[in-house]
């Protein structure tokens, strides 16, 4: 595959996804072994429901900022910060005593993760051609499901026996060496200024509102936030369905890589199922069916049914994250695109606030599987909400919730290229 189409660095994207498996396998290594030492440590399905909270809500309110920051400066700064935080909020969570220290860990674990997860999508979004864009950004998320595919397996491997709490915190400390691995390479991965798509020099900021009112990015950041939470969900909830349910932490690691595995299926045929289906009508057909399926894991089914459904859960939300990083930044004004990614990860991190809290509540009154009820709602609201996205058309595979081509961002009929007028 072309990663560019600058000679001699075509490696770039393929380095990206490479550190970007790396720091995710830990965070996906790390977050079902938080939940298993939590329990160790005598949290309940609440608790649970908060720990997973705190690892979303310092990035909440970091989010805009560090987009802010990036529009108008380099990227790749971003990603050993985000490797350090991750590797530190790990390693830490490992040796805490205590559930109120674990939650605080978390959020630093969380922070970083954002970090990272910033830098690296405003370089693919800058040094990416419109063209290429929903295709770069599959690859890149090829490196987030490589993660998830790992991590909970070398979870499920270390966690177990009669210690929960010394298991678990070894798998934290192995985490964290893992995400330490990233560094070997973060080296020339953003490119000088003259590549395609180059920050805009710094000029006047584009207010959030304005951002946020442009047609397709509040459905962009409404169809990532119901994709996130369900995977996030389902990471730091299936360990304790599994313990309601005798399914043994190695099994629950399987069933996890399983769902991560067919995220990468997905990713890797994503390209003609856009030609043939449009962004639109796939994001919405995704959604519906992952809604309807997440919903069923409620159910106390046998663990090859639940295998079967985690693993036609994993395809359909395979789709969301790539596509809406492309809705975002093709709707986006162009000297707003990091910050409107970072409006997107803000929302993503508010559904894992909100959505983690929530799954608590509901847990603790109607049982550990009601969760997966809820994220089924969630779910089918974003296919509602892809569909009625996708009516006006456009995107770059010609039918999708991306508004180009359009007017320009300042309200104006477009411009006729000088020589055109000229000549007629």
């Amino acid at each position: 595959m072309s990663l560019t189409t600058e000679p001699g660095r075509r490696s770039w994207l393929l380095r990206l996804v490479i550190a970007f498996s790396f720091a995710q396998g830990a965070v996906s290594m790390a977050r079902p072994a938080v939940s298993y030492r939590a329990l160790a440590l005598g949290a309940d399905e609440r608790a649970i429901g908060v720990i997973a909270g705190v690892y979303a809500l310092l990035p909440l309110f970091a989010a805009v900022p560090l987009g802010r920051r990036t529009d108008h400066g380099r990227c790749a700064p971003l990603l050993p910060v985000g490797v350090v935080l991750i590797a530190g909020g790990c390693a830490l969570s490992g040796t805490a005593g205590s559930l109120a220290a674990m939650a605080a860990w978390s959020g630093v674990m969380g922070l970083g993760h954002l970090s990272f997860v910033i830098g690296a999508q405003s370089i693919v979004a800058r040094q990416s051609a419109p063209a290429e864009q929903d295709r770069n950004f599959g690859h890149f998320t090829i490196g987030a499901s490589l993660g998830q595919l790992v991590g909970p397996i070398a979870a499920g491997a270390l966690i177990g026996g009669p210690d929960l709490g010394a298991t678990s915190a070894l798998a934290l400390l192995v985490a964290a060496a893992v995400a330490a691995v990233s560094f070997t390479s973060l080296w020339r991965i953003e490119h000088p200024r003259t590549r395609t798509g180059a920050a805009a020099p710094a000029g006047p900021r584009v207010p959030v509102g304005r951002i946020l009112r442009t047609r397709g990015v509040p459905g962009g950041i409404f169809i990532s936030l119901a994709v996130l939470s369900a995977t996030d969900i389902l990471t730091a909830y299936l360990p304790v369905v599994g313990e309601h349910r005798g399914i043994a932490p190695s099994v629950v690691g399987l069933l996890l890589s399983l769902r991560a595995a067919a995220t990468i299926a997905c990713r890797l045929v994503m390209t003609p199922m856009l030609r043939r289906l449009g962004r639109a009508t796939l994001l919405a057909t995704t959604c519906l069916v992952a809604g309807v399926v997440c919903a069923g894991i409620a159910l106390p089914v046998p663990v090859w049914a639940l295998a079967l459904m985690l693993a036609v859960l994993g395809f359909c939300l395979g789709v969301g994250q790539p596509l809406s990083m492309t809705t975002v930044v093709q709707a986006a004004p162009d000297d707003a695109r990091s910050t409107a990614l970072a409006l997107r990860l803000t929302g993503n991190r508010l559904g894992q606030v909100a959505a983690p809290a929530a799954a608590g509540l509901v847990a603790g009154v109607a049982g550990v599987a009601a969760p997966f009820l809820m994220l089924g709602v969630l779910l089918v609201g974003a296919a509602g909400v892809g569909v009625r996205g996708g009516s006006g058309g456009g995107g770059s595979s010609g039918r999708g919730l991306s508004p180009k081509p359009a007017p320009s961002r300042t309200g104006a009929p477009p411009r006729t290229p000088l020589l055109k007028r000229r000549r007629g």
